[in-house]
């Protein structure tokens, strides 16, 4: 019985050096700077819905994404430009904040959608398709604003908007 409360106690020890050690790797999370923001405009229907972006355009970037944050205005966003079509899969590991996951075709098509995808989650999301970029909205967003599958995602990286604009 006195071994058994022994191992006990170790275990216990260890386990609470082992969530102060990950603690400590979390709050040392250094910032990313992803430069300037950007617009991006969403066009459904006849309605227009522009938001502020982010770009993710490096490894680096695309890995970190929106991790580690605990808020997301409404207007805001994240883009994750790729450099060539693939199917991607995003996940919310370390992300503590509900989020709209578009997935874009390479003319700025929105594939699919995967509404308010749940902070933390290890289940990973598809694009089911080839697709040049993902955008990252605040949760919510799309459905409030009614934009769908098929509405176009108007941005420079995909070659569907005039410089100026």
């Amino acid at each position: 019985m006195k071994t058994n409360i022994k191992y006990l106690l170790a275990f216990n020890a260890a386990v609470i050096l082992l969530s102060q050690a990950v603690s400590a790797q979390d709050s040392a999370i250094e910032p990313i700077d992803f430069g300037a923001l950007e617009t991006l405009t969403i066009e459904s229907d006849a309605t227009q819905h522009k938001f502020s972006v982010e770009i993710a355009d490096t490894d680096e970037e695309q890995s970190r994404g929106l991790m580690y944050r605990d808020s997301l205005a409404p207007e805001k966003g994240m883009l994750f430009e790729f450099a060539s079509p693939k199917v991607a899969t995003i996940w919310m590991k370390n992300t503590g904040i509900p989020l709209d996951i578009l997935f874009i075709r390479p003319n700025g098509k929105i594939l699919k959608i995967e509404h308010s995808a749940t902070p933390y989650s290890l289940r990973s999301a598809s694009s089911e398709g080839r697709v040049a970029a993902v955008v990252e909205l605040a949760g919510g967003r799309t459905l409030e604003l009614g934009i769908m599958p098929g509405d176009i995602v108007l941005h420079e990286f995909f070659g569907n908007v005039k410089s100026d604009e």
